[in-house]
């Protein structure tokens, strides 16, 4: 019942716009906002605490991924992506094992919204990690960052150029060429190739959070040696389309 607490806690006191919001979790009574929030599986998908989907469950969770392509509109450039949802079971796992095939040292990218003052995210960065030092580090930190609805995390190779993203909705998010060591992770876990599937960030949903784990956020940023006065705020990135 940790969500159920989290959410009425924290979501209703520090979030009041999003009460008043047209959405479908607004038009719902209490009771049945409580019974869905408290819902975590759906078939033999679970989610983690982070998010729960829109009320009306025009996109139910489930496990696959997809192609997209990532557009810079600078450059004018685009990028080759893989979505993927994956069960909470295997989710941080699979997580570990992606960022294992971008090499011996990477940059990684820490993303809070945690700060309901600012739109978007704020990125905290840190360039030239040894691989293992970041994972060994992630593991002592796998409850936040696959339970809390404001915390992501990028890991990226500068030199291929690839990167993973676990985001705030605990998607998995491959740029960059070749992809195909990633799906093959992705298939040997039984997540399948699906172009038409749906995400939960394509409908109404809810992210929980707490300051528990703002002040984990903290001391995972200071774990990587990550200077505040480094960070810089960011509006969310442009949407990926197929």
């Amino acid at each position: 019942m940790r969500f159920l607490q989290e959410f009425f806690q924290n979501v209703f006191q520090q979030a009041p716009a999003f009460q008043n919001c047209s959405n479908s979790f607004a038009q719902a009574h209490d009771a049945e906002m409580q019974s869905h929030l408290g819902i975590d599986t759906y078939g033999n998908f679970q989610l983690t605490d982070a998010v729960r989907p829109s009320m009306d469950l025009k996109i139910q969770p489930t496990q696959g991924y997809r192609h997209e392509q990532y557009r810079d509109e600078e450059s004018g450039g685009s990028v080759p992506v893989v979505m993927a949802a994956a069960t909470r079971e295997i989710l941080f796992p699979l997580f570990i094992e992606l960022i294992q095939k971008l090499g011996p040292s990477v940059d990684v990218v820490l993303e809070s919204s945690h700060s309901h003052k600012t739109s978007g995210h704020v990125d905290f960065y840190r360039e030239q990690i040894d691989t293992p030092v970041l994972i060994s580090t992630l593991l002592d930190y796998e409850d936040l960052i696959l339970n809390d609805g404001c915390t992501g995390i990028a890991v990226l190779n500068p030199q291929t150029p690839q990167e993973v993203q676990f985001d705030e909705h605990k998607l998995l998010i491959m740029y960059g060429s070749p992809l195909e060591p990633f799906e093959f992770l992705l298939e040997r876990n039984q997540i399948r190739c699906d172009e038409q599937i749906k995400f939960i960030t394509e409908a109404d949903h809810v992210h929980t959070s707490s300051e528990d784990f703002r002040s984990q956020f903290e001391k995972l940023r200071t774990h990587l040696g990550i200077d505040a006065d480094f960070g810089s705020a960011n509006q969310p990135p442009p949407e990926l389309n197929s």
